[in-house]
């Protein structure tokens, strides 16, 4: 055989660094997506942020609406990756995806409100320190003041001594040479302070203290101490009959211990917990106008990142290498900015898509709910199943039933007796519904729960409906079970 050239032609598109970045910043978070934005401004000097808020107009607030057609989307196939290669020309100034006040809510520049200023709230009392407090209103010895200061700060946040008498005995300055039943008499102090039950063992423990501060007369509260020391599993369990058996009392009385029991508090401290909320800020806004349901995007969440107009002019009276680094620059700031308006498009594409196939949810509930895959909004935007699955990722929505995660409008189907289908979501409503509304004293089986979705037309096997229950973490019907 003898060796020979071919001279052969085909066509291969290839992932430029610039696209791959295209592609990584359409899955960010907001967050993520503003710290890296910054962290690329900083870098280069051809790119700034707009520090001034949305646009504001004195007219109707106008709204972005999902395009008939977009030739932007991202995903790291080679068939997908080709639509960003088309994408509309850069934007030379700061990006501003408000449209005026949008659906984010109007704004105003009136110096007469207060408005523009952040509320300063007081910084909330840890735990230790509301302790701490009491602590200095007690009449204690000094030495007994150590001790109960080195057991606040063992404590943990739902106000256990998770660490053992061991460990805070040694914590215990040598000098005092503290005996571990100093310091368990110093702890059992504690846990009568506010809130009762605070540097507790165990889960015993610090149900027990709480039983003992009721008064002593009140009919249950003995009965409820002998379940805390002994019977705490068969309470889990809601068995109440077998827990009379074994206390030797009526259902009547072991039901009242058992309310009694669940009305203490498990976590003493957590009411004391200074953890700080965090609240999700949505990327886009669903609202009905005139029957039909509209998607804008939220303009306080779009980043308004534009060109340095200063440093552009210096382009052109720069010289050698200085004028190409300059160039370079411009022409990734350029690439980084319609990066940045194909994402916004592509999720609000996307966005709008789902609304709209999921239009019965927002207008009835989640019973309404329609089984949707990725597949099928793939292929309703023109986009690859990845680049949905990229853009519904850490991606919320603002509707008037909450706001949702976009994956939260996705889930699988069961079928039903009509040939139709019924989404898991609105299964899981219906199961609920039916929990909800059941007879205290004979709560309903799984298959029981079953057959009454068969009733109403839904095919769901018995294993099928465990799963859903458990899933939204209700409890078997023998533990839901309550007596009288």
């Amino acid at each position: 055989m003898k060796p020979g050239l071919q001279f052969r032609l085909n066509q291969q598109l290839t992932l430029t660094p610039q696209l791959q970045q295209a592609i990584r910043l359409l899955q960010l978070s907001q967050l993520e997506l503003e710290a890296e934005l910054r962290q690329i401004a900083e870098s280069n000097p051809l790119l700034e942020f707009s520090e001034d808020s949305a646009a504001e107009t004195d007219g109707d607030s106008s709204e972005f609406e999902a395009p008939a057609e977009t030739s932007t989307s991202s995903d790291v196939d080679v068939d997908e990756a080709a639509d960003w290669s088309e994408s509309t020309g850069p934007a030379e100034e700061p990006i501003d995806f408000s449209g005026g006040n949008g659906a984010g809510g109007s704004r105003t520049n009136g110096s007469g409100d207060d408005d523009n200023f952040e509320p300063q709230n007081a910084a909330p009392e840890t735990l230790q320190e509301h302790l701490l407090w009491q602590l200095n209103l007690t009449h204690l010895s000094l030495r007994e003041r150590t001790i109960a200061a080195i057991l606040i700060d063992s404590l943990n946040a739902d106000g256990y001594l998770t660490e053992g008498l061991d460990a805070v005995t040694a914590a215990v300055p040598t000098d005092l040479k503290a005996s571990m039943e100093e310091v368990d008499a110093v702890r059992r102090l504690l846990q009568r302070f506010d809130p009762t039950g605070v540097a507790s063992l165990d889960l015993r423990d610090c149900l027990r203290v709480q039983l003992e501060q009721f008064d002593p007369e009140l009919p249950q509260r003995e009965l409820a101490l002998r379940i805390v020391d002994g019977e705490l599993e068969l309470l889990a369990r809601n068995d109440i009959a077998r827990l009379a058996r074994r206390l030797r009392a009526t259902e009547d009385e072991t039901h009242a211990a058992a309310v009694l029991i669940r009305s203490l508090d498990p976590r003493p401290g957590a009411a004391l917990d200074v953890t700080p909320v965090e609240y999700v800020a949505p990327d886009v806004y669903a609202r009905k106008d005139g029957g039909r349901w509209r998607v804008s995007l939220n303009p306080d969440c779009q980043p308004r990142l534009g060109l340095n107009q200063h440093y552009c002019n210096l382009i052109a009276q720069a010289r050698g290498d200085d004028a190409s680094w300059m160039r370079g620059q411009l022409q990734e700031a350029r690439w980084l900015i319609k990066s940045l308006e194909s994402r916004a498009e592509t999720l609000l594409k996307v966005a709008d898509a789902i609304v709209r196939r999921q239009s019965a949810f927002l207008d009835y509930g989640p019973e309404a709910m329609h089984p949707l895959v990725l597949r099928e909004v793939a292929e309703e935007v023109g986009m690859h199943e990845s680049t949905i699955s990229r853009v519904t990722t850490r991606k919320y929505i603002h509707t008037p039933r909450g706001t949702f995660e976009l994956k939260h409008f996705f889930s699988s189907g069961v079928s039903t007796e009509d040939g139709g289908s019924a989404s898991a979501t609105a299964i899981q409503a219906m199961l609920r519904k039916l929990v909800d509304a059941e007879d205290s004293r004979k709560p309903l089986s799984d298959q029981a729960i079953a057959e009454e979705l068969h009733r109403k037309g839904i095919q769901v096997a018995r294993r099928t409906v465990a799963k859903y229950r458990e899933a939204l973490r209700i409890p078997s019907s023998s533990e839901r079970q309550r007596a009288g």
